[in-house]
């Protein structure tokens, strides 16, 4: 159900002021969701296309320019909740795993332990890596599990420093296998109406490109 409040903003986040007006009158919790200070497209469903270019586990990841985030939040309360949605970015002023913790997190009950299970195109930037350590070492109920498809400028110093940082904060990382590829496909990709859920069907090389990014990053870890 979080997901589709999130839904609701996405005309103000595309440039469109309207419901920035709106916002003033709902409670804070809403009007922060209204009024992101960067462009940023929230939803429960990406369309398949996205997802077959974007979460494309190449090697070179040219034209691949910005954060796709789906999340699942098991947040174990006196009534657990699980709630799920996607995140996508500009990459204009703040990334998607930013908007996680600006707009998502804070709407999840206070005090409760969230676990939290992130399926992103590439892993974090430096900046969003730093953001992510703070994140847990502030919220000791926060458990985040990050599966990503690529691993982004992982033969940059600073890369690698950065991911050993957010192990170290107890943040699980870990590289998408193919059934990981098609869990997503399932639950977090449009299917056109009216047809049958139509199967994952993987690319050639993702197996391959599976077990190099997961070399690569048991050598950096």
């Amino acid at each position: 159900k979080m997901a589709e409040k999130q839904e609701e903003p996405s005309n103000a986040q595309n440039g469109e002021p309207d419901n920035a007006e709106e916002g003033e009158g709902k409670k804070k919790k809403v009007k922060r969701e209204d009024l992101p200070p960067f462009e940023i497209v929230t939803g429960e469903r990406l369309p398949a296309n996205f997802f077959k270019f974007q979460f494309r586990n190449v090697e070179y990841s040219s034209g691949r320019n910005k954060t796709f985030l789906c999340y699942v939040v098991e947040t174990q309360g006196k009534e657990p909740v699980t709630s799920r949605g996607y995140l996508e970015d500009e990459h204009a002023a703040a990334h998607a795993e930013m908007a996680f913790f600006n707009t998502i997190l804070p709407t999840c009950q206070a005090g409760a332990r969230h676990d939290v299970t992130w399926y992103v195109s590439s892993s974090p930037c430096v900046t969003c890596a730093q953001r992510i350590c703070e994140a847990l070492r502030k919220n000791k109920g926060l458990r985040l599990t990050i599966m990503v498809g690529r691993l982004f400028m992982w033969e940059e110093p600073e890369m690698q420093a950065a991911l050993r940082s957010m192990k170290e904060a107890g943040c699980k990382l870990r590289i998408m296998k193919p059934q990981d590829f098609e869990y997503v496909w399932k639950n977090f990709v449009e299917q056109e109406e009216g047809e049958e859920a139509k199967s994952f069907v993987p690319w050639e090389d993702i197996q391959e490109n599976f077990q190099y990014y997961e070399e690569k990053l048991a050598e950096i870890l």
